[in-house]
């Protein structure tokens, strides 16, 4: 009979297409998630996210064609249990997937290669999908209206994967509890084909896939279920201190550990800081700019939990901090946590401090006031998002809101550990126009030697630290000490970075790789 003349399915047919389109939606829907779920992951804790996505997706695709061509091996007569089993390991492995890589990263050094291996199996998975449900569908539908059909419901389902991910998944349940939740999801497909095609599939091949399927989703279940459990101890494994509070956020990952009187900050696994030396950083990122500066409007960037807000309001003449954070979770932190608000003198709670939970380009692309001193206080540029806050075209929109004989600074990362980095911030900040630009570093023995970069359009006089202002580490004759660098950390040729061409993320991946 030509495809054209297929006859109109019965009832009890149209209850199988049902079925079959539902599998189409919730594969196309899963194989997205699955995809964001394990870049992310692999983003978290490696960095550098375009790598990771890149990755992942050229991974991805090639496992799916290699999961499409296997699929012709699969006779007609096992092609029905066949699908229903890829269902079943397909929910189990792509559920488990981020429990699996963070199981990685803490136990075993091949992170990179967990991130690949498991990609590349459940592209494989994923890519034997299509073709089967193709299949099946095949005596219901003519040729044409058989792709159009499944490949329509399976990029509809991947649009909805693309909403949910960013919007509810991340923020409400994280990528952790997202993969185990779509696995169960996974495994949906699995009952309904089981139930819907009983009469198709020989008893003891059902009741050997439906045992499949119920131990499938119990591991899932329970993994759920004990998930805060399991959270508690993997992060209790990676780090050496008391875990004291613990969250993740659909930024990042927030850790504060406690020992004695050693309280530190980890954002995705990275210290932020130790509070035995935070001071030195603080103080040198804070005062040195402050010197000779009369500044009373001060905007900044990052140090959402307070160190820096603390510094600043030393100063009596200062009329108003504009703090401005990405993460609302981590400015709540600060103002709210009693360990932080400690350490932070409960800073952010001053009535001179606004807080703004905004991407800082986008905040200062929008700009229209005037500030007297700019502070960069943001994470390392160990991804393209943020090595675009250290780039040209940012520096320029920083530039256009200091006042006349307004000041900038920012952390430039290590000069020892990553120097080409370091040097190429300091070319960058020239190129966009900053007449004077001035480095400094001093030794935080949390981090080694850090390094920050003054800029400004009008000279750059110090004149030392007020008498009314206390400090724990820096003085006077530290200033110009800690303009000196050593030939082993001094200026080298590098390239300035750009949003087009982000040089500084590979100084900087370079730089720390040789250390880590």
């Amino acid at each position: 009979m030509a495809e054209s003349n297929l006859p109109k399915p019965s009832e009890h047919e149209r209850r199988y297409i049902r079925v079959l389109i539902f599998a189409t939606f919730i594969a196309g829907l899963c194989s997205i998630i699955y995809e964001l779920l394990i870049a992310t992951t692999g983003a978290y804790f490696i960095g550098d996210s375009i790598r990771q996505f890149s990755l992942v997706i050229g991974f991805y695709m090639a496992a799916m064609g290699i999961g499409s061509f296997l699929s012709r091996l699969i006779p007609d007569e096992n092609l029905l249990h066949t699908f229903i089993f890829i269902e079943i390991l397909l929910g189990l492995i792509g559920g488990l997937s981020v429990p699996l890589l963070y199981f990685s990263f803490a136990f075993l050094d091949i992170f990179q290669l967990s991130v690949l291996a498991l990609t590349s199996l459940i592209g494989l998975l994923i890519g034997m999908e299509i073709p089967f449900l193709s299949r099946l569908m095949s005596k219901h539908y003519s040729l044409k209206d058989n792709i159009s059909n499944i490949l329509s419901v399976d990029y509809f389902g991947a649009l909805i994967a693309t909403l949910l991910f960013p919007f509810l998944l991340l923020p409400f349940l994280g990528v952790f509890r997202s993969s185990l939740t779509f696995g169960l999801i996974n495994m949906s497909i699995g009952f309904a084909v089981l139930y819907i095609f009983s009469d198709a599939l020989k008893v003891h091949r059902k009741k050997i896939l439906l045992t499949y399927n119920i131990l499938a989703f119990s591991i899932l279940l329970l993994t759920i279920i004990y998930a805060k459990t399991i959270m508690s101890s993997w992060t209790t494994h990676m780090y050496e201190d008391r875990v004291a509070y613990a969250h993740e956020t659909p930024y990042q990952q927030i850790v504060v550990t406690k020992r004695r009187d050693d309280l530190r900050l980890f954002l995705n696994g990275n210290l932020q800081f130790s509070s035995v030396d935070e001071h030195r950083y603080h103080e040198a990122l804070i005062h040195i700019p402050m010197s000779g500066c009369r500044c009373e409007h001060v905007l900044m960037l990052g140090g959402g939990d307070g160190l820096g807000a603390r510094e600043l309001l030393k100063y009596p003449h200062l009329k108003s901090i504009t703090l401005v954070d990405l993460d609302p979770a981590i400015t709540t932190l600060g103002k709210e946590n009693p360990l932080i608000v400690t350490q932070n003198k409960a800073s952010l709670l001053d009535p001179r401090v606004s807080i703004v939970n905004e991407d800082a380009f986008v905040f200062a692309n929008k700009l229209d006031k005037k500030f007297d001193l700019i502070i960069v206080d943001l994470p390392d540029p160990n991804n393209t998002a943020l090595a675009r806050l250290y780039s040209r075209e940012f520096y320029w929109l920083l530039q256009s809101a200091l006042a006349n004989k307004g000041r900038f600074v920012t952390q430039a990362t290590s000069p020892y550990f990553a120097r080409e980095a370091f040097w190429s911030i300091e070319k960058t900040l020239l190129s966009s126009g900053f007449e004077n630009v001035l480095p400094y570093h001093v030794s935080v023995p949390s981090f080694g030697e850090w390094g920050f970069l003054m800029a400004s359009q009008s000279p750059i006089v110090l004149d030392g630290i007020p008498e009314d202002i206390s400090t724990r580490f820096l003085t006077d004759e530290l200033i110009p000490l800690a303009q000196v660098f050593p030939k082993d950390i001094g200026r080298l040729s590098v390239k300035e970075n750009t949003l087009d061409s982000p040089e500084i993320l590979q100084y900087y991946l370079s730089g720390w790789k040789h250390w880590r």
